[in-house]
């Protein structure tokens, strides 16, 4: 297991390339079951969750082949539609071959998820849809089993918006027959992606990225070429970086109108931005200001910024509200900020965050993905060494984050857990 060690206090400046979204590569990658022929996906974040992906498939019988950024993918047939405990419990977005698998097979046998310890995050609203859809589900001994001789049109309203149900139920509905109608839909930039990728594969839906997306089913898909959309949460981190370093970054290969609700609050704390069409370039002329955020949905200020926009304002001059409204258990990044000299009090779903004169660096330790990232952007700032473990979760989501960072000057390395040099 590898921990990565930051020597804070060094102004960020250079141009970083964004990479693909995973939130986007996951379900593109799991849709790929719903047809035959040759799906050639590029700008793929090489990241652990993707690799996980592949795997997954690879167990399906679908085959996969990856070069660098680029995957390559057949499923004209599968040896099995059982998605195992050993790969699911790594990462919840397995749960995203259940609707492909029953659309297109028949029949699907998924393991309850697990991933991120940040909350509750239930499929009730996944298996809710599909059993609309005329599925027969059944949950025993930990999985899910659903069947269907062919799934039917139907109208489906989601309690809340849900980013992979809406996934789901969108590929499920594809190849069934009639019109689905997905309301209080999510409207995620990711789910606009995956429904680009399933039109040019055949698929008919409108309305992807409002409330209400329509589906007429198809009884196939071929195959289809697509560019997974840039990661807008891994473009806001290294804003934020910037920011917090007083630095002069450029993210490039991004794009603005996805990140219009963190580039509002980095606004907000003191930055000066300028949007192009691809790129967003972040100076910091003025100390950092407190500012409050409340997380929302799409297009609201993203759950999964949460934890960098915290560790952010713990250096902003006055006191600033952070309201999680998404997940309820996801401030376990509030303790390790804490060791680093953060005053930070939590009120229910609120982090109360007083503006100190400095971060210390401190041995910390990585509870998931977004926290990993909220720890990197504060030992960028931190006085003295930051020793960030189980990053484990950090590469689930982030390509290169180290060799990134670097090049726009951190000093930052990894190391295996334990080594003393």
């Amino acid at each position: 297991m590898d921990e990565i060690l930051i020597n804070g206090g060094k102004r960020l400046c250079g141009d970083v390339r964004i990479s693909g979204a995973k939130n986007s590569a996951l379900p593109i990658l799991a849709s790929t079951i719903l047809g035959g022929g040759e799906c050639i996906i590029t700008n793929v974040p090489r990241v652990v969750d993707v690799l996980t992906m592949g795997k997954l498939l690879g167990i399906l019988g679908v085959k996969v082949s990856h070069e660098g950024n680029r995957a390559v993918i057949h499923a004209g047939t599968i040896e099995s539609t059982e998605a195992p405990y050993d790969l699911v419990k790594t990462m919840r977005a397995s749960v995203l071959v259940l609707g492909p698998l029953l659309a297109r097979w028949g029949e699907a046998k998924v393991s309850l998820p697990g991933g991120c310890a940040i909350g509750s995050r239930p499929i009730n609203l996944h298996l809710a849809g599909l059993a609309k859809l005329g599925a027969d589900i059944s949950i025993d001994q930990g999985y899910v089993t659903a069947k269907a001789a062919r799934l039917k049109g139907g109208r489906i309203y989601c309690d809340t918006p849900t980013v992979t149900g809406t996934e789901n139920l969108m590929m499920a509905a594809s190849l069934a027959e009639g019109t689905t109608v997905l309301e209080n839909a999510a409207k995620e930039p990711e789910i606009v992606d995956l429904a680009d990728f399933l039109v040019k594969r055949g698929a008919r839906i409108h309305g992807a990225g409002t409330d209400v997306i329509t589906v007429e089913g198809v009884r196939e898909l071929h195959g289809g070429d697509h560019e997974v959309i840039p990661d807008r949460i891994e473009a806001g981190t290294y804003l934020a970086a910037a920011a917090i370093t007083r630095g002069d970054v450029t993210a490039t290969h991004c794009r603005p109108n996805h990140l219009e609700a963190v580039l509002m609050k980095l606004r907000e704390a003191g930055a000066e931005i300028q949007e192009e069409k691809d790129s967003v370039r972040l100076t910091m002329p003025k100390n950092l200001r407190g500012t409050d955020v409340r997380t929302l949905p799409f297009p609201g200020f993203p759950t999964d910024m949460q934890a960098q926009m915290a560790a952010l304002m713990s250096l902003a001059e006055g006191t600033s509200v952070v309201t999680e409204t998404v997940f309820e258990s996801r401030f376990m990044h509030v303790e390790e900020l804490r060791r680093m000299g953060a005053d930070i009090r939590v009120e229910g779903n609120r982090l109360v965050v007083t503006g100190c004169k400095k971060l210390t660096g401190a041995p910390v330790m990585a509870s998931d993905l977004r926290a990993s990232a909220g720890l990197i952007v504060a030992g960028l700032a931190a006085e003295g060494t930051t020793q960030i473990q189980r990053v484990y979760h950090l590469d689930r989501g982030y390509e290169r984050i180290e060799e990134k960072l670097g090049v726009l000057g951190a000093y930052i390395r990894r190391r295996p857990a334990g080594a003393s040099h």
